[in-house]
């Protein structure tokens, strides 16, 4: 009788399973290594990561994938870590004596990988990523890369910029974190709610990025928008971040993803709200998010995404009435007293229309300050279609001439089509 293979299926779906295995095992790697070395040799525990995959990648494909393809790359990677530590003696001079797991006299050490002590990291992670010395974007961009498992290339995408730009912020956010000797820790309790409100900052910019994608190629990035929600669902499982307002924030985007099916046509362009077909929305998603929804209607706190979360809860409800307009006016309203922003003021123009008729909204959308938001001129010429046809067509021809992707000039191309132009 032959010896059994460690590996099964040799040459089989090793090309379709590590992509997926990086995306979701690369980023727990390198919390943990972080947490053990330290987030100044972030680099290292990254390049003892991204090794781990190419061992892989030159393995599988031959041998085949082995039963248990998580358990085979962490154990990868711990060897490969100590193969790092006995190699680099300046580096086990310095780092040896400061971490915080047992290291015999020969430089082993234990690398924890447990899924508790993975969660715990990569939530140690997102705080340290998540400083409020780094710009939003480098907050983003170190997020995307260390925890969420986002190649160079996949991140400049999402920018829409290139690899050099993205390189260069990626390390201007580690020396930033280098010099403000950034620990890999949750925050001491007093400082908690003011680095918390950066992480849900960070992680809010993030699914919009996904959400109101710029790309050329796509009007929607759910990569993206499921990093985001699988970083905040992480917040709601631990005690101290276990808070009304982070609920809140991922309430938001249950709802906004429930529609993510219906938001695109076959071509992928967009669909308008109005034009969405009800039946592709997820229940499931809507019933999780109004879950959430309650939970955070605990307390006393009343937060930005508390509101959105309550105006997206309206959007979940197809069916037209007086009731589900103007509540979401009233929540725009109260939203924009303590977080105004020009684009909340354009949405909620759009809702005044809609409770109070066109020519209230009219008069609120000309007061605006968006002159140069393709936007503000595609909500004008909706205004206008049924008062002024020619003062409509004019500002959708705007909006056509400032709308910077292929979807925003379809979806203005269609608008124009309806007048008869």
């Amino acid at each position: 009788m032959e010896p059994t293979s460690a590996f099964q299926d040799p040459g089989g779906n090793a090309g379709a399973l590590i992509p997926h295995l990086f995306r979701r095992e690369f980023s727990k790697i390198v919390a943990v290594l972080c947490s053990l070395f330290g987030l100044e040799h972030i680099e290292t525990a990254e390049d003892i990561a991204g090794e781990t995959f190419l061992a892989a990648l030159e393995i599988w494909p031959y041998k085949g994938v082995p039963p248990n393809p998580t358990a085979w790359l962490y154990a990868i990677a711990k060897n490969k870590a100590r193969n790092h530590l006995r190699r680099d003696k300046l580096f086990l001079a310095k780092i040896v004596p400061a971490l915080k797991q047992g290291v015999a006299g020969s430089g082993e050490m234990e690398i924890d990988l447990s899924e508790k002590n993975i969660s715990d990291s990569q939530l140690q992670m997102l705080f340290a990523v998540c400083h409020p010395s780094l710009p939003a974007e480098g907050q983003i961009c170190l997020a995307l890369r260390t925890l969420c498992g986002f190649g160079i290339d996949e991140i400049a995408t999402a920018f829409l910029t290139n690899k050099e730009t993205i390189n260069k912020r990626l390390f201007r956010a580690r020396e930033k974190l280098r010099a403000e000797r950034a620990a890999i820790e949750f925050p001491p309790e007093a400082e908690l709610p003011k680095r918390l409100d950066t992480v849900l900052l960070t992680l809010y910019l993030l699914y919009n990025e996904g959400y109101y994608s710029e790309s050329q190629d796509a009007v929607l990035r759910e990569d993206l928008c499921a990093e985001a929600m699988r970083l905040t669902h992480q917040l709601t499982g631990n005690p101290s971040t276990d808070l009304p307002i982070v609920h809140a924030l991922f309430a938001l985007m249950c709802f906004h993803a429930s529609r993510f099916p219906a938001r695109k046509d076959r071509n992928g362009e967009i669909i308008l709200y109005a034009d969405q077909d009800e039946g592709l929305w997820d229940q499931g998603l809507i019933g999780r998010g109004a879950w959430h929804l309650h939970r955070a209607s605990q307390g006393d706190t009343l937060s930005k995404y508390h509101l959105e979360a309550g105006i997206a809860y309206w959007h979940t409800i197809k069916t037209d009435s007086p009731e589900k307009w103007e509540n979401i006016l009233q929540l725009y309203n109260r939203l924009l007293t303590i977080a105004y922003s020009p684009i909340a003021a354009l949405n909620r123009t759009f809702a005044l229309s809609r409770a109070r008729g066109k020519e209230e909204a009219i008069a609120a959308a000309e007061k605006l300050p968006l002159t140069d938001n393709p936007y503000y001129y595609t909500l004008l010429g909706e205004l206008y279609r049924e008062l002024d046809k020619d003062k409509a067509l004019g500002h959708l021809q705007r909006a056509y001439a400032l709308a910077r992707t292929r979807s925003d000039k379809g979806v203005i191309e269609k608008a124009m089509q309806k007048m008869g132009k």
